[in-house]
């Protein structure tokens, strides 16, 4: 059969692009409509750099030619990204870094910064130059996971300024307010004082060439969060969730925070921790204690990548009490499970990167969190 381009024109005028209230063709997404035979090619404009709203955009295109023209429709979709133009902002970006990689959790105790660390250590031992920032302010862990909690940032001078030197191990900078306090005493301070303290970290410290900065933030979507998207152009999101229904719904508020039209980072994936446990005695056997892939299909419902699950293993968790991230010990089952997810996060940098512009810092301009791009 030959396809109609009025035909494809009309079923493309039933759907509307994420965000926006005009149908496709109305609103211009639809920049170009091409048909031969049965094939049918399409150039779509969008305006909003979210890898989720691309994905559903050319999926509900599909989904409509195929079933309101031909279900026997070859589609070809060329997305061109097109962000309003914008204010020119100062640049916060820190010379040298590569790609910054947030690590987030909605509810606290999942493990989001067992991840952090082991992914470090897999991204270097992988030949990348990975450096970790502790964000996570009241409750500093990186000290202990990483076996220098008695460590001192030194100061040195670059070009005229002084600047802090990250602690190193198991090839990995690490910064951390950890550092600078006593590990018995409690961090009372209120978001201003926090914020301060992480700009000094960011910006004041000699992180050299990185590849991979991984930010360890703190659970929830709070003051922390929002300095930091503030203050960096962040690459994209890792989220950290364990199978739990509570769990996974802070995970979903989560990812809505940084995917809302406010703050709009691209979210890599979500990463399942604690997903089941395999007893040393049973090891053909999984015993899925807090529920079965849960944040599988958390990923799946969001439209994001599922980067990979770790197993509840005691090794992982002996490790970071040790100061030795799982993650080092070869031949392991552990080592394994982390190398995959590590390659799948660097499979959706590199995709990012390749098909979404750099993402902006925000500027808050309400209390209630409503923000808009420099």
């Amino acid at each position: 059969m030959k396809l109609d381009k009025k035909d494809i024109l009309q079923a493309l005028e039933t759907i509307t692009v994420a965000g926006e209230g005009k149908n496709m063709v109305e609103s211009g997404a639809i920049a170009n409509v091409v048909t031969f035979a049965d094939e049918v090619i399409i150039d779509l404009v969008l305006h909003v750099p979210a890898m989720h709203i691309r994905k559903r955009a050319e999926d509900d295109i599909k989904k409509t030619i195929l079933e309101k023209v031909s279900p026997e429709a070859k589609i070809t979709i060329n997305v061109k990204i097109e962000a309003p133009e914008k204010t020119i902002a100062p640049d916060k970006s820190i010379p040298g870094i590569k790609n910054i990689i947030a690590v987030a959790s909605g509810k606290g105790g999942v493990g989001k910064s067992t991840v952090t660390a082991n992914l470090a250590v897999s991204l270097s031992k992988m030949g990348f130059s990975v450096g970790i920032l502790d964000a996570d302010i009241y409750g500093p862990s990186m000290p202990i996971m990483f076996d220098v909690e008695s460590a001192k940032p030194l100061s040195v001078e670059i070009d005229g300024k002084s600047k802090m030197k990250p602690i190193e191990n198991y090839g990995v900078k690490i910064l951390s307010i950890g550092f600078f306090t006593p590990p018995s005493q409690a961090i009372i301070w209120r978001g201003p004082m926090a914020s301060k303290a992480l700009n000094q970290m960011i910006f004041d410290a000699d992180w050299g060439d990185l590849d991979f900065l991984l930010i360890d933030l703190p659970p929830g979507t709070g003051d922390i969060h929002l300095s930091i998207v503030q203050a960096l152009p962040i690459t994209g999101v890792v989220v950290v969730s364990t199978p739990q229904a509570v769990a996974l719904a802070d995970a979903r508020k989560g990812v809505s925070m940084f995917l809302s039209e406010a703050i709009n980072v691209p979210v890599l994936g979500i990463i399942e921790n604690m997903a089941y446990f395999t007893p040393a005695e049973l090891p053909e056997n999984k015993y899925y204690i807090f529920g079965k892939e849960g944040a599988k299909n958390l990923a799946d419902d969001l439209q994001v990548s599922f980067l990979g699950e770790v197993p509840l293993v005691q090794s992982v968790r002996e490790a970071g009490d040790y100061g030795r991230p799982a993650a080092l010990q070869s031949d392991s089952i552990i080592e394994d499970v982390f190398n995959e997810i590590t390659r799948n996060v660097v499979q959706e940098v590199v995709s990012r990167n390749a098909n979404l512009p750099v993402t902006e810092v925000v500027k808050i301009t309400t209390m209630a969190g409503c923000s808009s791009k420099k």
